[in-house]
């Protein structure tokens, strides 16, 4: 049996995904991996093109039907989370964000930016590109402000870049609870066996890359865009942790409420969180 899993071309996705690529653990089952942005998978995942997938928090609103959320693999942000920048000399952008680029409209750092900026009375204009496309249009002109993800929330001062938002810190105020940003999905049409064959290797996989630092980031350089191997480290244990390995009740209680507020303010209709122990 071979399956068709897809995550993004970072450098916690690479970090986690390691042992399971490099053959380190044991698979009754072949894979094919297949390597694109997060947004792109959000939006393959509609065509239920994927076995299993990295997707956005936000899209599994519109895909709980034909995908379980699998309970490792998960993206938590605590104590960091998307952000938004500006450049130093157009100042302070707190009531207008202005144009603020976004890395799609299916990614979980866009509907906290909807929710924190409906909260706050912060108006806003999105103008959707590639991820790693925002800070190049920012600093030449093109938009206004920029939403960053990966990468980027660690490496935006280097380009003159100043914060004008963090999503983690309203977060944070409003719930106390960590911020769920990514998770992996596995599609219904595989027989539970198979997910529950799946679950094993992807936490096997990730125990591996936690138990051997080393090794896991010095493959996952291959996908740090430039990142010294110090910080491709620490950006993959960001998102790489206990978080990851096995989803506390704590990170369920944080998707529940998110949803909750996003269907408060008509952005989706919750879905029933479905989630493969």
């Amino acid at each position: 049996m071979k399956l068709r899993v897809a995550h993004t071309p970072d450098a916690d996705d690479a970090f986690m995904f390691y042992a399971m690529t490099a053959g380190k653990i044991e698979m009754p089952f072949e894979v094919e991996h297949i390597i694109k942005d997060i947004e792109t998978l959000n939006r393959l995942a509609f065509e239920k093109a994927l076995d299993v997938t990295a997707i956005s928090v936000h899209a599994y609103a519109y895909l709980s039907r034909d995908y379980r959320i699998l309970s490792a693999g998960a993206s938590v942000g605590d104590g960091y989370g998307p952000i938004v920048v500006t450049r130093e000399s157009r100042g302070d952008f707190r009531e207008n964000l202005g144009k603020v680029a976004i890395p799609g409209k299916l990614t979980t750092a866009y509907l906290l930016l909807n929710l924190a900026c409906d909260s706050l009375g912060i108006d806003f204009e999105p103008v959707e590109m590639k991820f790693d496309q925002i800070i190049p249009a920012l600093i030449e002109g093109k938009v206004d402000s920029g939403l960053l993800i990966h990468e980027g929330q660690m490496t935006y001062k280097d380009y003159g870049l100043v914060k004008v938002l963090d999503l983690w810190e309203w977060w944070h105020k409003e719930t106390s609870l960590p911020l769920p940003l990514g998770v992996n999905v596995i599609s219904r049409a595989i027989e539970e066996s198979l997910q529950k064959a799946f679950l094993k290797a992807m936490k096997d996989s990730i125990k591996y890359a936690l138990d051997h630092v080393e090794e896991a980031v010095s493959y996952a350089m291959k996908y740090s865009r430039g990142l010294s191997k110090e910080l491709t480290e620490k950006f993959a244990k960001m998102y790489v942790n206990e978080y990851t390995y096995e989803m506390p009740k704590e990170v369920v209680k944080a998707m529940d409420l998110l949803f909750d507020m996003a269907e408060e303010k008509g952005i989706l209709k919750k879905p029933v969180l479905d989630i493969l122990y």
